[in-house]
């Protein structure tokens, strides 16, 4: 059966008649959670099993948005909750012991994804937040500089890989500048081209290798004055290709951010025209969808090889972990930092 290029969302924690009829018939490439989704584990189980019951894939991408701190979908009382990357990138000790407490925790933060059937993590976060940029990043980033950034949002990736789970490189080519939040308004960043290069570009390069990539709904007057990169063939082709010679899957951002204009069918195909592999519908709003739809073709050629590739990338079987222990090393990392 042909997929779609597209991920959707659903509006609760089980699938009505009408999205169990609308996601058999459009068959999308995978589905993302929300917090609106989950409830406890077994439940959460159950729907991943429908989701991909309906599309016939047992592989299915399952995404959620796990990341720590502010923006974490499982939670309390049923899962443990998980520090933003800031305190994570400021733990005593130095880099390496950084790094540590980063791939630990992802490990730990796979583990419980893992046991749900998740298998794609919407991180880490590569933005390097800049003065005077707006919070929508703030203590989601792991550091202030570009080496710093990469070196522990390597360590993230590492982490969610070893235990089964792909991560998502966001939001490329970077959002750190961003004066607004793209959920509500279109930012626009006036730096110019080399100072981009120096800094935020560098962490999108140094882990051009992973397999999956979320782009950035802003506008860098420097690389495209029209349009924001999740629609700028400019952006997409000429820099995140080219220059950063980024070969996995490029996902869009949420389709229903305000950052982007026009109706839903024109935000998807001009997503795809632009070098999108596949796009991102989150809020699960049915009439929506169906209009994301009208624009969305099968996910064919250079693009289904990407997506296959990236799928590939999750081991057979996970790194082994021993959890008690692990979590034990966690919480004494995360001790070092209190007064």
């Amino acid at each position: 059966m042909t997929t779609s290029a597209a991920i959707y969302g659903l509006a609760g924690p089980r699938l009505s008649a009408e999205e169990a009829a609308f996601f058999r018939d459009v068959q999308p490439w995978g589905f993302i959670l929300f917090a609106r989704n989950i409830e406890a584990p077994d439940q959460v189980r159950g729907l991943v099993g429908a989701l991909r019951d309906i599309v016939g894939r047992p592989d299915a991408p399952i995404l959620i948005d796990q990341e720590g701190g502010r923006v974490q979908r499982f939670g309390p009382p049923h899962w443990r909750r998980y520090p933003p990357a800031r305190i994570l990138a400021r733990l005593p000790g130095g880099p390496h012991v950084r790094r540590e407490a980063v791939r630990l925790g992802a490990r730990l933060i796979a583990d419980d994804l893992h046991a749900l059937g998740v298998n794609v993590d919407c991180a880490p976060v590569l933005d390097v937040p800049q003065p005077g940029a707006h919070d929508v990043i703030g203590d989601r980033a792991y550091g202030e500089a570009p080496d710093e950034v990469a070196f522990l949002a390597r360590a993230m990736a590492e982490g969610l890989l070893a235990g089964g789970v792909l991560p998502v490189i966001k939001h490329i080519p970077g959002h750190g500048r961003a004066t607004s939040d793209s959920h509500f308004d279109l930012p626009v960043v006036e730096t110019s081209l080399e100072t981009l290069r120096r800094t935020d570009f560098v962490p999108f390069q140094v882990l051009s290798d992973m397999p999956l990539a979320m782009t950035a709904h802003v506008k860098y007057l420097a690389l495209d004055p029209r349009r924001p990169a999740t629609t700028s063939r400019a952006v997409i082709k000429g820099v995140l290709r080219n220059a950063f010679g980024f070969s996995g899957v490029i996902m869009s951002d949420d389709l229903s951010m305000q950052a982007l204009d026009g109706g839903m069918t024109m935000r998807a195909r001009q997503s795809l025209s632009a070098g999108c592999d596949v796009v991102l519908h989150c809020n699960g709003d049915m009439a929506e969808m169906k209009s994301v739809a009208a624009g969305v073709p099968a996910l064919s050629g250079l693009a289904a090889r990407r997506a296959a590739a990236a799928l590939a990338r999750i081991p057979g079987r996970p790194e082994p972990l021993d959890r008690q222990d692990a979590e034990r090393r966690f919480d004494a990392l995360l001790a070092s930092a209190r007064p």
